[in-house]
């Protein structure tokens, strides 16, 4: 097995999708061994880009599958790419002990459509359901609410995102 310090950091995507009242989309998830406690068990949606895969696309095919959500409109994006490790604690058990965190591409969409066409227990395509529940909530909490090791991405994404809040 491959040292912590020598592995790799998974290529993802993240997407804030912001309704016009300026809130954001949180799904609660449905479980994780990295979860230390039920505060901190929301998230945005993301997930992993497959090879060859454009990010943009990637980042619009991750919220589909996570959230049945395609009325969208791009606002914006981070330029840099964000990265998070995991704890060494579990490190082994998550992707299979493949990676040591996350190397994150994170977008910012306003979300266009009606909160009925928003289904996480139920995802298209036959994909399992990475939520359990979901709301709104103002971006300036959405740090307090992800586990911990992720906090210093969503201090990031928030604050390059601050402005498209506004509805």
């Amino acid at each position: 097995m491959a040292r912590y310090e020598d592995l790799p950091y998974r290529t993802c995507v993240g997407m804030m999708l912001i309704n016009p009242q300026g809130l954001v989309f949180i799904g609660r998830r449905a479980g994780g061994i990295e979860h230390v406690d039920d505060m901190h068990v929301w998230q945005m949606p993301q997930g992993g880009v497959d090879p060859g895969e454009d990010t943009w696309e990637a980042a619009k095919r991750e919220l589909y599958e996570e959230t049945s959500v395609q009325s969208v409109e791009k606002l914006g994006e981070v330029p840099d790419w964000l990265i998070y490790d995991i704890p060494r604690t579990v490190a082994g058990r998550a992707w299979k002990g493949r990676y040591r965190g996350q190397r994150q591409k994170w977008f910012a969409v306003r979300f266009t459509g009606d909160d009925k066409e928003i289904n996480v227990t139920h995802p298209p395509g036959g994909h399992k359901a990475e939520f359990i529940n979901w709301r709104w909530e103002p971006m300036k909490n959405l740090p307090e609410l992800i586990v911990p090791f992720k906090r210093p991405v969503y201090e990031r994404v928030v604050k390059e995102f601050a402005g498209l809040a506004d509805g």
